[in-house]
């Protein structure tokens, strides 16, 4: 089978610095990626450094794990469907799964925060 030409090749070490862009934005750390992932933080390291690959199936894993598209993953440029995505989405789903009364006592902060620096919201 003939290689591609050499401009639609791309190295694993440009793909493993995208992803580590990616997870950074999104405020995860290696751990809690693989974790979503349901692999070893090791992997996450060596596909970050661009040692390990990934197969189609693990790039649509990682894909959705980081709310973007695979062509995002692979190409850098977003598809524009989940421009504005960062970190506040992943910190609405880290909350929900804290217990009622935690939720509670947080919300009691980011309202008494709000109150403080913004003017009232008049509904």
């Amino acid at each position: 089978m003939p290689r591609p030409p050499k401009e639609t090749v791309i190295s694993k070490k440009e793909v493993g610095a995208r992803v580590r862009g990616l997870r950074q934005a999104r405020d995860l750390s290696q751990g809690e990626l693989a974790a979503l992932l349901g692999i070893p933080a090791t992997n996450v390291s060596a596909i970050e450094r661009g040692v390990r690959g990934l197969s189609l199936q693990q790039l649509a894993k990682l894909a959705k794990a980081l709310d973007v598209s695979p062509g995002e993953i692979l190409n850098g440029h977003s598809s524009g469907q989940r421009q504005g995505i960062g970190r506040l989405p992943r910190r609405f789903e880290r909350i929900r799964g804290l217990p009622r009364t935690k939720r509670r006592v947080l919300f009691e902060i980011i309202d008494a925060f709000l109150d403080k620096h913004l003017p009232p919201n008049r509904a």
